[in-house]
């Protein structure tokens, strides 16, 4: 018979603290990069998603993608309003802690993901077609890769593929969304002629930091205990964003001539993303090499927007989608049962199979979160119009969405 463990039960709150922590971080790593006129904007789509999420969450979210199994496809809906879901243990999932817990832990994961999504279309989305787009798609493609990944039964689960905190579920899925975003909605007006710079680079370094400190939660937390994995996970997920801020501003200063501010936040940004997948697997040294891969291929695929000539506002796609790409792969790589004997050996320990799952993970992840984003923005955009006009572009989303300003003359 489970037993609740006082422990493992306050590091999980702790840990969901900081992993809601991470959205108002968001907000603010966003809207420094933003101009003036579109601050509040920017902070809003972010912040209003903790509410809506939480709510869908509570009634459909979480019995769809951690409920009872159906074919391997998604939960169904015997937990629809927390039904059953309670100070006991989980019958399925984590053991030594309120199953009430372990869903508000994963509550926090449902908010931020649509968030994150945000930074593609940033300055150019109208909000109402915003909230419904971030409530379909949490319901149409958060819930159910979260339950092929993570769910009890998920297909992509029993295939073997590995995800310790969110490269396939958070982080790709949000990249594919953004893609879609940013080809439907196309570039903002003056993209390639008028240089968009942030408004608040102090904002987004704090932003950063805050995003840094909740990733603790984040994919320490991810271990439901407070055990070594947990440890593991937390020392990786340093080391991971370290070492992608080292090489992303090494790249930067030998490419531009000068290392940036900016430049030190994504980079950290990235390594975070990328070793995120594989925290709970991989050892210290290889959590380094992760986070320099991270450095290295998302400053690459950032630094090739311009020329493929796509505005992905504020680099969603270039670091958390293919920071998850990345990360998610270097598990089937780099994973050890020596760090965690749940988890399985990856190619340097002679196991070809786990990079095998990895890749048909990577593969089903993206293809799925983009057709559908893509679906559901062309449909949202004929029924409402996601842009907004080109005189309320120029006039910011600020007084035109919500009537405020960020800064008084």
């Amino acid at each position: 018979m489970p037993e609740i463990q006082g422990a493992d039960t306050a590091f999980i709150l702790i840990a969901s603290a900081l992993v809601l922590l991470m959205t108002p971080g968001l907000a603010l790593f966003y809207a420094g990069m933003v101009r003036s006129k579109n601050v509040l904007g920017t902070i809003m789509q972010s912040f209003i998603l903790i509410s809506l999420i939480s709510i869908e969450w509570v009634y459909i979210g979480y019995s769809m993608s951690f409920g009872p199994d159906v074919l391997g496809i998604i939960g169904n809906l015997s937990w629809f309003g927390l039904k059953g879901v309670g100070p006991a243990p989980s019958p399925i999932y984590a053991t030594t802690i309120p199953h009430i817990v372990f869903m508000v832990f994963q509550c926090m994961f449902a908010v931020i993901t649509p968030a994150l999504i945000t930074g593609a279309f940033a300055e150019r989305m109208r909000f109402g077609p915003f909230l419904i787009f971030s409530l379909l798609w949490a319901i149409i493609v958060y819930n159910p890769i979260c339950h092929w990944v993570w769910g009890s039964g998920g297909w992509l689960n029993r295939l073997g593929v590995l995800d310790f905190a969110g490269g396939l579920v958070v982080h790709l899925s949000c990249g594919a969304a953004a893609l879609a975003a940013v080809l439907i909605l196309q570039p903002r007006k003056g993209f390639g002629r008028e240089n968009f710079l942030p408004h608040s680079l102090p904002m987004t370094l704090l932003g950063a930091g805050l995003l840094w400190f909740g990733w603790f939660g984040f994919n320490g937390g991810s271990a439901l205990a407070a055990n070594a994995i947990a440890g593991n996970a937390f020392v990786a997920t340093h080391l991971g964003g370290m070492s992608g801020m080292a090489m992303w501003v090494a790249l930067e200063w030998v490419h531009r001539g000068k290392p940036t501010t900016l430049g030190a936040a994504s980079g950290a940004i990235a390594g975070l993303a990328t070793i995120t997948p594989a925290s709970g697997f991989v050892g210290p040294n290889s959590a380094i090499i992760i986070g320099l891969l991270a450095g290295l291929v998302c400053y690459t695929a950032v630094a090739l927007k311009n020329r493929f000539g796509y505005d992905d506002s504020l680099d969603v796609v270039g670091i958390h989608g293919v920071g998850g790409l990345i990360g998610t792969l270097c598990v089937g790589v780099f994973a050890s049962t020596a760090v965690n004997p749940g988890g399985a050996d990856g190619l340097i320990s002679g196991n070809f199979r786990l990079l095998g799952a990895q890749c048909i993970g990577v593969a089903v992840v993206f293809v799925y979160a983009f057709v559908v984003s893509w679906v559901l923005f062309k449909a949202i955009d004929m029924a409402f119009v996601l842009r907004v006009s080109d005189d309320t572009e120029n006039q910011g989303l600020d007084l035109s969405e919500h009537s405020e300003t960020a800064y008084s003359a």
